[in-house]
């Protein structure tokens, strides 16, 4: 079973925004380490300087209370600095390897796919070994070195012999006829209409048999 936004860890997924709210919160924690530096550079004593006189008593010149807090308060803000920072790390991490795991399934699924088109391919019949410019063949999108597995009702099962594709043309002229042929090992479909123009025939390309 699926579960919406988290995965089988139970852990909700990271996303690029709970990135940014982190990244937010350390910003934060930066802030205000620097507003309590500015405390105790005001004070004159910093975060390591004594606040008791050369007598061994608290020094009356400045605001021991308030010093004290910073101190303790940047000490605090220090440790969340540096668990916000391993957070961002480890979600970054998370996110660029979740990243790369849906990349490569996605290339596999690709890949899955284009075999197993090719797998479902009948084979071709027939060949495109040329193609006239400016022909009905070459407007429809018919190239060099095309694979023919169905030429109107001319397909792998009943193909005998280039006879049978000439009988469709010569009864299709003006009608469009729907070609399939592989290319790039890829099923491409087009729609080619037999008709006069200023070459030969009613084509304008040369189709030769494959021999099985």
């Amino acid at each position: 079973m699926k579960m919406t936004g988290e995965n089988s860890s139970g852990e909700s997924e990271i996303t690029m925004e709970d990135v940014k709210n982190l990244i937010k919160k350390k910003d934060e924690i930066e802030e205000q380490i620097k507003a309590y530096y500015d405390v105790l550079e005001d004070q004159g004593v910093g975060v390591e300087g004594p606040l008791v006189d050369e007598e061994g008593y608290p020094r009356a010149d400045v605001n021991l209370y308030q010093i004290r807090t910073a101190r303790h308060n940047i000490s605090c803000l220090q440790n969340d600095h540096k668990a916000i920072m391993v957070e961002i790390e480890e979600a970054l991490h998370k996110l660029h390897a979740r990243e790369k795991a849906k990349r490569e399934q996605d290339e596999a699924q690709a890949q899955g796919e284009a075999m197993e088109q090719q797998v479902t391919l009948p084979p071709p019949f027939a060949r495109v070994d040329a193609v006239t410019q400016g022909s009905p063949a070459c407007g429809a999108g018919l190239r060099v070195g095309d694979e023919v597995i169905e030429f109107g009702s001319v397909n792998t099962q009943n193909f005998q012999n280039l006879q049978n594709i000439a009988s469709v043309v010569q009864h299709s002229e003006g009608k469009p006829l729907r070609v399939t042929v592989i290319r790039d090992g890829q099923k491409a479909q087009m729609s080619l209409t037999p008709q006069r123009w200023s070459g030969r025939g009613l084509l304008g390309c040369n189709i030769v048999p494959i021999h099985r």
